[in-house]
């Protein structure tokens, strides 16, 4: 079946699969969070972004090969809710951006700087800083060698603009992060997997850079 992207708490998730990746989408928690398994084809191994909430959700999509690891793209606490309880049944390492991870309730193994390589099985994700939504924001990139790129962005890149900033200097500091480090760097073919809702593609919402500049959100 063709991937949408589109999936709702209590609903069925959906799959992505690409050739080296498996992609599993799932919305958890009263804030629709979503969370994303990922499972490298040629070892099984697996890696969870965002233990959102609702453990027994993401147990169940985890299944019986268990994960080596998952990632929390922020601090903010919709993103965590489920984190002990999954790492309590699977022993999963944890990695989080460096500057997010004293504010995460669960330790961090693996702090993450801007640049670093987290690997699920033979497939590489390359963590990219995003500093505005929070200090420490990252999102993960992979470079598919048979296609497109992919980019879980967490909530600080969602279709219509970026993620919520307070201050007008943690705007500017997610809008500069957000155009040099992901639309500068990668094509419009991206598809862009973000920590609420819907996903969208890099080409879907670069035309609209210079508005979300102007209006300052």
């Amino acid at each position: 079946m063709t991937y949408s992207g589109r999936v709702s708490v209590g609903g069925a998730a959906d799959v992505h699969e690409l050739k080296d990746l498996m992609i599993t989408k799932v919305a958890v928690g009263p804030m629709e969070n979503n969370a994303y398994l990922l499972r490298c084809r040629a070892t099984d191994e697996q890696l969870l972004i965002d233990a959102a909430n609702d453990a027994g959700t993401l147990l169940g999509m985890i299944g019986d090969d268990g994960i080596a690891s998952v990632v929390t793209t922020h601090r903010h606490a919709d993103h965590w809710q489920a984190l002990a309880e999954v790492v309590a049944a699977t022993g999963a390492r944890t990695y989080a951006g460096r500057y997010d991870a004293a504010g995460i309730p669960v330790p961090t193994d693996t702090p993450v700087d801007d640049g670093d390589v987290i690997r699920v099985g033979q497939v590489e994700l390359t963590a990219r800083h995003l500093v505005g939504h929070t200090p420490g924001s990252i999102a993960l990139v992979y470079d598919d060698p048979h296609g497109h790129p992919h980019v879980f962005t967490g909530d600080c890149l969602f279709p219509g603009g970026p993620g919520r900033t307070t201050r007008p200097e943690e705007f500017n500091s997610l809008m500069d992060g957000l155009e040099a480090k992901v639309f500068d760097a990668l094509p419009d073919e991206t598809w862009v997997y973000p920590g609420h809702g819907n996903d969208t593609t890099l080409g879907t919402e670069r035309p609209h850079l210079a508005e979300w500049r102007r209006r300052g959100w």
